[in-house]
């Protein structure tokens, strides 16, 4: 079943710009056919194609009920800029895995270092994959990908979170010792290709986080983030 985002929507909805187009011209539906959306409320709509025009796509609700595809923990992700398009990989594998939220983070070592005009496109980029993840997936909600932001800046503003976990590849404890059943806010960070600096693991250490270890193993910067959040997902039953 084609899934599409909303606001709102009554007894009928017209889909209009991109997603009609999608429809029409990649999925190539019909008058008759079915697809879902999902509203800010998370709640699903079964929809049935009434009509196609120039105006877009009306459909008429046929059915409605609760969307329960999301993780009953929310995982922020500050994820280091890699290099290339391996972000792009990270972010679509995270919304599918179930992230609430992506941060991307520079870092001391981080290769991918690009200016302000560069960093906007490469937002409004991630964003895209995100909501296409997102949609694929049957998601209740579009994870906010957020502009590129300095550790430093972030470090002051862990508050928010239950548990803060650092993924380090200098060792740390084992996930099942950090995550307790009543933590439901959780960050997570992970490091560039060159890891995290010294100082960088003070920085977040002082300010609430707990390293941990992802296995004997050195994982690579687009593999670890991922890794994390589908030991999170498993560990609180998300997997399930």
């Amino acid at each position: 079943m084609d899934w599409f985002f909303v606001e709102d929507i009554k007894d009928t909805h017209i889909i209009t710009g991109e997603d009609a187009q999608h429809i029409t011209k990649s999925l190539r539906m019909a008058v008759g056919e079915v697809i879902t959306l999902c509203d800010k409320n998370k709640r699903e709509h079964l929809c049935r194609i009434e009509r196609i025009s120039s105006e877009g796509v009306e459909v008429r609700e046929i059915s409605e009920s609760e969307c329960h595809s999301e993780a009953s923990v929310q995982v922020t992700l500050f994820a280091a800029l890699t290099k290339g398009d391996k972000m792009e990989n990270v972010i679509q594998k995270s919304v599918e895995l179930g992230v609430y939220k992506i941060v991307p983070v520079l870092t001391d070592r981080c290769i991918s270092r690009p200016d302000s005009k560069a960093a906007e496109k490469k937002c409004q980029r991630y964003q895209k994959i995100a909501q296409q993840a997102a949609m694929q997936s049957r998601r209740a909600i579009i994870p906010e990908v957020t502009h590129i932001s300095e550790l430093k800046k972030i470090a002051d503003s862990l508050d928010e979170f239950d548990r803060v976990i650092l993924f380090y590849e200098g060792g740390g404890k084992p996930l099942r010792e950090l995550i307790l059943p009543e933590d439901k806010k959780i960050a997570i960070f992970t490091g560039p290709e060159g890891g995290f600096e010294e100082r960088e693991v003070e920085l977040l250490t002082d300010n609430g986080a707990e390293t941990a270890t992802l296995g004997k193993r050195i994982l690579r910067a687009e593999t670890a983030p991922l890794a994390a959040l589908s030991a999170i997902m498993f560990h609180t039953g998300n997997l399930e």
